[in-house]
């Protein structure tokens, strides 16, 4: 008997949380529920992460969640509960699959289309580090470490060992975010490597955009970072019916939370007319993580009989609906049927339990080349040019080049670049004899004399190659 955390959510989450938790039992899951909170309610109660101490002990003790959607109401509360508790157990893969269901047209039926989409669930943009840099410009940190790109391409290879798939591809922007986007792309074909029996790529994610709408039937798994999963997943979940039958998992090694992809659509809470099939899917994928492979399979059969019997909800246009508890009925009175559509033959998926110090790396040298500092001015890119040149007269930096979110605009390029208040200047070291930590120091006390800075970032060379990109146009 395995113990998990049930928590029913704001909107139509109890609703659907209760058909889940019903048909589990009823296909013979052998599981112990441990009811807790999430969510609004609790941001009511003064708990600004939407998430108490209770839920968070439940969740240590039994190591798995079925949650329904949590909303983060407005004028009260904080970050989303749903992220505080991805990021509290470190469940660091979101695994979304989709296929083709029986019962449910689209304009892909009869395409085949049977993919999943692994996302890294912890960092990226979804750090959420931003700051107003000026009045007129914010900033967003884009964190992508070794360690996060390691561990989801493990997992995406190893999720289609597990479910005897034949291809990964990884969807990055490597061709303009080399460093951040191009890590997860070299992790993952490093990861390759060791497993020779799984067929292996890489594709620009817009382009994988574009053919997952063309030919959606080419991808087995495609592996991506955080932003671009959660869009490709959307979009992914669209082309078999819709966020009503879009089940995920967030996977991590201590912790484990189930969870449909839709929000909590407060409009139809109380309503009777919600589709419990994306929450009884994500059961289905808890049913396989416990090792339930026999009632997993009895109750996505189950599910599938229904669907192709044109028994739906609202969401579907294809006869008049049925509400979630007739749609729940009509679910447990096809359990022990065999639908038409075959399950796939699933084994347990090894998560990859890679540490910080096993995915670091240690250069082999380190070398100083000089330092980026933003600054805010108004002034045109020749006279901030001049001004920061003027300034650099007798230090240990010259000034290389200006930039403008990411262009040269200085020395001028003879192009028609449009500024706004937020500059880059780069400086390079030029006299390594004199050169101290105390210079950037001297250096930033220097601009500050005539320009407000907001943040500096070092430039080094890491084993001969440069730790930084260049701007646009700059040589």
């Amino acid at each position: 008997m395995a113990r998990v955390t049930v928590i029913g959510g704001d909107g139509i989450g109890p609703e659907v949380v209760a058909a889940a938790v019903r048909l589990v039992d009823a296909a013979g899951g052998q599981v112990e529920w441990e009811w807790a909170e999430a969510g609004g309610a609790v941001f009511e109660k003064g708990v600004a992460s939407g998430v108490p101490a209770e839920t968070i002990a439940s969740i240590i003790s039994t190591g798995v969640v079925l949650k329904g959607p949590l909303g983060t109401p407005v004028g009260f509360g904080e970050k989303s509960a749903n992220v505080t508790l991805r990021k509290l157990f470190e469940t660091f893969a979101n695994v979304r699959p989709v296929r083709e269901l029986p019962g449910v047209p689209t304009p892909y039926s009869g395409r085949g289309i049977d993919l999943v989409v692994v996302r890294e669930n912890v960092e990226d943009l979804y750090a959420g580090i931003e700051h107003m840099q000026t009045p007129d410009v914010a900033q967003c940190l884009k964190l992508i470490s070794r360690l996060g790109c390691a561990r989801i391409a493990r997992t995406a290879l190893e999720l289609a060992v597990a479910e005897g798939r034949g291809r990964v591809a990884v969807a990055t922007k490597s061709n303009i975010m080399k460093l951040t986007e191009g890590m997860l792309q070299r992790e993952f074909l490093a990861a390759a490597q060791d497993y020779p029996q799984i067929e292996t790529s890489h594709i620009i994610v817009d382009n994988a955009a574009h053919q997952l709408v063309k030919a959606p039937e080419q991808f087995e798994v495609i592996v991506t970072t955080n932003m671009n999963g959660d869009i490709l997943s959307d979009l992914t979940s669209a082309l078999v019916g819709g966020l009503g039958f879009a089940p995920s998992a967030n996977l991590g090694t201590s912790a484990a939370i189930f969870e449909a992809v839709h929000g909590s659509a407060p409009k139809y809470a109380g309503r009777d007319v919600a589709n419990p099939t994306a929450l009884v899917f994500s059961a289905v994928l808890m049913l396989r993580h416990l090792g339930q492979f026999d009632a997993g399979r009895r109750l996505e059969q189950a599910v599938f009989a229904t669907l192709a019997d044109d028994v739906h909800t609202q969401d579907v246009k294809t006869r008049p609906p049925v509400g979630t508890s007739e749609f729940t009925d009509a679910v447990e009175a096809r359990l022990g049927r065999t639908s038409l559509t075959p399950s796939r033959d699933y084994q347990r998926l090894v998560l990859p339990d890679i540490t910080r110090e096993e995915a670091r790396t240690e250069p082999g040298s380190r070398q100083k080349v000089g330092v980026d500092v933003f600054i805010e001015s108004t002034d045109d890119p020749a006279r901030v040019g001049e001004k920061l040149e003027a300034l650099t007269r007798g230090t240990v930096y010259s000034l290389k080049m200006v930039s403008n979110r990411g262009t040269v605009v200085w020395p001028a390029t003879g192009a028609a670049t449009g500024c706004v208040d937020h500059f880059r200047a780069r400086f390079v070291v030029t006299d390594f004899s004199r050169w101290t930590q105390e210079s950037i120091l001297e250096l930033l006390r220097a601009v500050a004399g005539t320009y407000r800075w907001m943040h500096v970032e070092k430039l080094e060379t890491l084993d001969g190659e440069p730790s930084y990109t260049r701007a646009q146009g700059e040589n």
